[in-house]
C-alpha cells in the first residue's frame, strides 16, 4: 500500500491528447507560473477553492443562510458576490446549493488515485495507453509526483508526466526512471516576454529541458500558441532549433489556444488577461505547422 497523500483537482477518463493512446490524466493542483493564457486557473493554488458558475445561479439564497462566516450576499440587481478573501473552501454553501457552486480540489493518496486509474486498465492495454500525471504543475509537488509514478510503473502502466520543467533539475532527474514520455510544455523562448506572460524566467526550463534530452528521455515540446501573445516568427523559429538541436525530442505539437481559462478564472473571481479572444482560424494554425517545419526535421502536429 501507498498512502501517501497529494492535492488533486481532476481525473479525467479517456484523455486522447495527453499521450499515446487511451490515457487518464491525473491533474495536480498548485502551479509555480501564472500564465496569462492559462486554461485551468484553478489548479493555480494547491488549496482547494470554491468556484462559483453564475449561469448556473437561481438565486435562491440558500448559500447565504448556510455559510458560516456569511461570505455570500447578492446585489440589487440579482448579482451573486461572495467574499473570496475570507473563504476557506469549507463546502456549507456547496451543500445546499442546486448546482452553482463546487469546491475544486482535494486530498488523495497514491493508492485511491491508481486504483481510479487501473480500472481502465484494458484501454490502456489495446491502445497503447496509460497514465499522464498533469497540473497545474506536478513539480510542485515532487515528492507525491514522484510515488505516484513509481507505483504506476511497478503496476506495469505507462506514464507520461506533463510538465513546464521549472523545478531544481534533482527533483527532476529523480523521475526520469519513472517517466516513458515527457509532455514539455514551451510556453515562450525569449526570456524577457517569457517573464512577462508567466511570472518566470525561461533559462531554469530551457537548461533542464537540455539536461533532460541528454539524459536520454523522450521528449514531446508542447507548445501553446496565443494570437497576439507568441505566435511571433521569431519564437516559432526557436521552437523549431530547440526541436532539431535536442536529440530527446520525438515531436512537436502545436496547441491552438482556446477561451477555456476564461470562464473558469471568473469562477474563481480572477480576471482575464485575453479577454475575448477565440479559436485561431484552421489556416493560421496551419502556417504556424508550417513555420515550424521549416526549421526541423522532427514530426510537428496540432494537439
Amino acid at each position: 500500500m501507498n498512502t501517501q497523500i497529494g492535492s488533486i483537482f481532476n481525473i479525467q477518463k479517456f484523455s486522447l491528447n495527453d499521450g499515446p493512446g487511451i490515457r487518464t490524466t491525473v491533474f495536480l493542483k498548485g502551479c509555480m507560473l501564472r500564465c496569462l493564457w492559462c486554461h485551468n486557473p484553478e489548479s493555480h493554488s494547491s488549496k482547494p477553492q470554491l468556484m462559483l458558475y453564475r449561469e448556473k445561479c437561481i438565486g435562491c439564497g440558500e448559500c447565504v443562510r448556510r455559510c458560516p462566516r456569511q461570505l455570500h450576499s447578492f446585489s440589487e440587481d440579482g448579482q451573486h458576490r461572495i467574499d473570496r478573501q475570507r473563504c476557506e473552501a469549507c463546502s456549507s454553501c456547496v451543500d445546499g446549493c442546486a448546482g452553482a457552486l463546487e469546491i475544486v480540489g482535494r486530498e488523495a493518496s497514491v493508492d485511491d488515485i491508481l486504483r481510479e486509474v487501473e480500472k481502465d486498465r484494458r484501454f490502456y492495454e489495446h491502445s497503447g495507453g496509460g497514465m499522464t500525471v498533469s497540473g497545474g504543475e506536478p513539480l510542485m509537488q515532487p515528492e507525491f509526483t514522484l510515488a505516484l509514478l513509481r507505483e504506476a510503473k511497478g503496476r506495469g502502466l505507462h506514464t507520461c508526466l506533463e510538465t513546464c520543467g521549472y523545478a531544481p533539475w534533482e527533483k527532476l532527474q529523480a523521475l526520469i526512471p519513472f517517466v516513458d514520455l515527457f509532455l514539455w510544455d514551451v510556453k515562450e523562448t525569449d526570456d524577457t516576454l517569457h517573464r512577462e506572460f508567466t511570472g518566470v524566467s525561461a533559462e531554469r526550463i530551457l537548461d533542464n529541458l537540455r539536461r533532460l534530452s541528454n539524459a536520454g528521455a523522450s521528449i514531446v515540446l508542447r507548445c501553446p500558441l496565443i494570437p497576439g501573445y507568441n505566435d511571433r516568427p521569431a519564437h516559432l523559429a526557436a521552437i523549431a532549433a530547440l526541436a532539431e538541436e535536442l536529440t530527446g525530442v520525438i515531436r512537436v505539437d502545436v496547441e491552438p489556444y482556446h477561451p477555456l481559462g476564461k470562464g473558469k478564472s471568473e469562477s474563481i473571481g480572477k480576471e482575464y488577461a485575453p479577454g475575448d479572444l477565440t479559436f485561431p482560424e484552421n489556416e493560421t494554425v496551419q502556417q504556424w505547422i508550417r513555420a515550424i517545419s521549416a526549421g526541423t526535421a522532427k514530426p510537428v502536429a496540432k494537439s
